[in-house]
């Protein structure tokens, strides 16, 4: 079971955008990496093309290492750990430690 999933909200603790929060965009799990919205922003040149005519510099987000990105819990905003629990259904669930709700 993966720690961090798509479309979580997650606050970095670690590296250039400490304290930042956004939503996960993409899971890289081969290499724990994420990419999230607005963080770890770089600029990279481009080549003119078809679909680009302009060319020159674009912002893209590089991937972070999910170590560097913790989950947030929804009721009280605040990054949280979790835990997973297996429901009466069969189905695992990740549960909020700070909380104790399903995330």
């Amino acid at each position: 079971m993966l720690r961090i999933k798509k479309n979580d909200q997650v606050k970095v603790i670690a590296g250039k955008d400490k304290g930042k929060t956004g939503k996960v965009l993409k899971i890289l799990k081969e290499k724990n990496y994420a990419i999230v919205e607005n963080i770890n922003m770089v600029k990279k040149a481009q080549r003119r093309t078809n679909e680009n005519q302009q060319g020159g510099f674009v912002e893209i987000a590089k991937p972070i290492h999910i170590s560097n990105i913790m989950l947030i819990d929804k009721k009280s905003n605040k990054p949280t750990r979790f835990g997973a629990k297996t429901l009466k259904d069969g189905k695992k669930v990740r549960i909020s430690r700070r909380s104790g709700e399903v995330i």
